[in-house]
């Protein structure tokens, strides 16, 4: 079942350098459908949906490990077994924990044709 975010929906994670959730706001924990305390310390990828192909996420941590910003859309599942999606931006080396690097991600709602569009690319990456 797909979730449609709201136009002010504004979702937020922060993580370390490995990938392992060190903040989610209220709208990312809400819309995910975990609450914080599931989140913290697990690998951002218990968001990811199995659609998703392999080379979107490769190309994303090799824009993000070499210290650019990466933007795309992302269809990301829920706790329940839905799914929503987004246009993400995520940020390398936001200073965290031990003084190690991270990573931000900001997300909003994508509109139905941004969807078509990143579904029809994402089909071309299988």
């Amino acid at each position: 079942m797909e979730y449609t975010l709201n136009d002010t929906d504004f979702l937020v994670s922060q993580t370390d350098a490995k990938g392992k959730i060190l903040f989610a706001n209220e709208d990312f924990c809400k819309i995910a459908g975990y609450t914080l305390e599931e989140l913290m310390g697990q690998p951002h990828n218990i968001v990811r949906h199995p659609d998703m192909p392999h080379a979107a996420f490769k190309d994303l941590w090799d824009t993000v490990k070499s210290g650019k910003v990466w933007k795309g859309y992302v269809k990301n599942k829920t706790k329940n077994g839905g799914f929503y999606w987004v246009f993400a931006t995520v940020y390398p080396n936001i200073a965290c924990g031990e003084g190690e690097g991270g990573y931000m991600s900001c997300r909003r709602k994508a509109s139905a044709t941004e969807i078509k569009k990143a579904e029809a690319l994402y089909k071309t990456m299988r």
